[in-house]
């Protein structure tokens, strides 16, 4: 240890906490003793004049000697540390804006600058866990009004960069998500793109679901690209998949979900807030949402559907993008695979033009793409579609998906899964109605989305006439202890798909 009383030399231990930055002392440290700091405190951290706030956990054993210090892989990455290097450490002085948190809590309208100024600090890396935890829980449910999405859509858009491009049309898509399956964004993409429209496209990874489109996109090509690299990449194809985790576009969107991934929380003002903000980041003018409605889905009324849609309107307008929104089916799963790499086969099934390809995906894929194109082109109704339908059937809707798949680093084929269950019908009979969020478990417990080829592939959607012994569906999972978690769940739960 150095002759300050707040410094230790840099060890590593090479110790994964994924994006929450930890520091690691040992008990007897001399800096634990003369700061006071206890497991789990708020550090201000520097090394070599680069500095960040790291949770602290405290070593008992021998790993560390108490001279020596080390950092969670995130945390070094970040500091770019290296070994042996002096580390030093400070008292964390108190976020002065989680006072808009508490009083958010007791359900206290806020204003813009209180969203901009809790943003700011979450990007700063300000907040613990636990304190954005609290800030997701005081906004979920119906606790932001119309007034108070702007502003953290506001506030999200100003945390990060934004994209500029020459066009003056740059068009969008995104779904609300909760049905299992509906990887229409490929698709569309594709299609629009073909049609000489610009769709710089970012996705999200998973949040609550199986895959995320970066999820599924990923298991056929790169989708960790830079700004420079996306203005390459939509300069020479007019569109791109990217994740938008790797572009800073929205940035404290990506703490928010990594902390309502852990929740299994989505909120509805703060998936406003999200999706617009990620759009107006990217560049985004003009925009369509796919709203899927059923008993299952994340919207499970017309009511709840109306009022998303005057939410999307209403935001979109202020921050300066046009909005159609589109109510579609949600009754069951949208193609046969859910999980990043069963959902990337019935994209490219869709793409081939192939005779067994999922019918449901294809034509929601179309009606998104139409609605983008009419949106955009200001067109009569209907000639959208016609547009659409023969870019895709032609095969240009695949050409250019390779193309960009090319543009963005190659194209590989997704692949199955090393094990797989079959479930098979119990009755003979009709699938009269599908648990999707049940459906949707079981492929998080074989392993989906952080296992690509994890998930559930599904031979019966609703009207499909059954026998006994029937396969229902096929469960796929890379390790046999998912396969395991799966089918236990499996087990205990009845009628996921109903037949009668």
């Amino acid at each position: 240890m150095s002759e300050l009383d707040n410094t230790l030399q840099l060890i590593r231990l090479g110790i994964d906490t994924q994006k929450e930055h930890v520091v690691f002392m040992h008990k007897d440290c001399n800096v634990c003793k003369s700061e006071g700091f206890e497991a789990l405190s708020r550090v201000l951290v520097t090394v070599n004049n680069k500095s960040l706030i790291a949770s602290l956990n405290i070593i008992n054993n021998g790993i560390l000697d108490d001279g020596e210090a080390s950092l969670s892989e995130s945390a070094w990455i970040s500091l770019n540390a290296k070994e042996d290097d002096i580390i030093s450490f400070a008292h964390v002085q108190p976020v002065s804006s989680m006072k808009s948190v508490r009083s958010k809590m007791y359900r206290q309208p806020l204003e813009n600058k209180d969203f901009k100024n809790i943003i700011s600090d979450i990007v700063k890396g300000q907040y613990s866990n636990i304190e954005i935890a609290a800030f997701i829980t005081a906004c979920a449910g119906d606790n932001l009004n119309v007034d108070e999405i702007i502003g953290l859509t506001k506030a999200m858009v100003a945390s990060g960069q934004r994209l500029s491009w020459n066009n003056k049309i740059i068009v969008d898509k995104h779904c609300v998500g909760g049905l299992p399956g509906n990887r229409t964004t490929p698709i569309v993409v594709s299609i629009v793109a073909a049609a000489g429209f610009t769709i710089p496209k970012t996705s999200s990874r998973a949040i609550t679901s199986p895959a995320g489109t970066a999820d599924t996109l990923e298991t056929m090509t790169m989708v960790n690209l830079n700004a420079k690299q996306i203005k390459e990449v939509v300069a020479k194809e007019n569109g791109c998949f990217v994740w938008g985790g790797s572009v800073n576009l929205s940035p404290a969107d990506d703490v928010l979900i990594r902390i309502e991934r852990a929740l299994d929380v989505d909120s509805e003002g703060q998936m406003i807030a999200s999706v617009l903000s990620k759009k107006v980041a990217a560049g985004s003018t003009h925009v369509v949402i796919d709203i899927p409605i059923g008993k299952t889905a994340k919207v499970r009324t017309e009511e709840d559907a109306e009022k998303l849609k005057y939410y999307f309107t209403v935001v979109g307008k202020a921050i300066g993008i046009k909005v159609k929104v589109l109510f579609t089916d949600g009754s069951q799963p949208v193609g046969r695979g859910i999980g990043p790499s069963l959902e990337a086969m019935d994209v490219l099934s869709v793409l081939r033009n192939e005779k067994n390809a999922p019918q449901d995906l294809k034509e929601r894929a179309l009606l998104i793409a139409a609605s983008i194109i009419e949106l955009a082109d200001k067109s009569k109704k209907g000639n959208g579609i016609l547009k659409a339908t023969e870019i895709l059937s032609s095969g240009k809707a695949y050409k250019k998906f390779m193309a960009i798949c090319k543009a963005q680093g190659g194209f590989k084929e997704p692949k199955f899964s090393q094990h797989k269950r079959e479930v098979l019908s119990k009755k003979s009979g009709t699938v009269i109605e599908i648990d999707n969020r049940r459906l949707a478990k079981i492929a998080k417990l074989a392993g989906a989305p952080h296992d690509l080829t994890a998930g559930v592939l599904l031979f019966t959607p609703l009207k499909t006439k059954v026998k006994k012994g029937d396969v229902l569906f096929n469960i796929y999972s890379e390790t046999s202890g998912e396969l395991n978690y799966a089918l236990d769940y499996l087990k205990s739960e009845a009628n996921i798909i109903l037949i009668k």
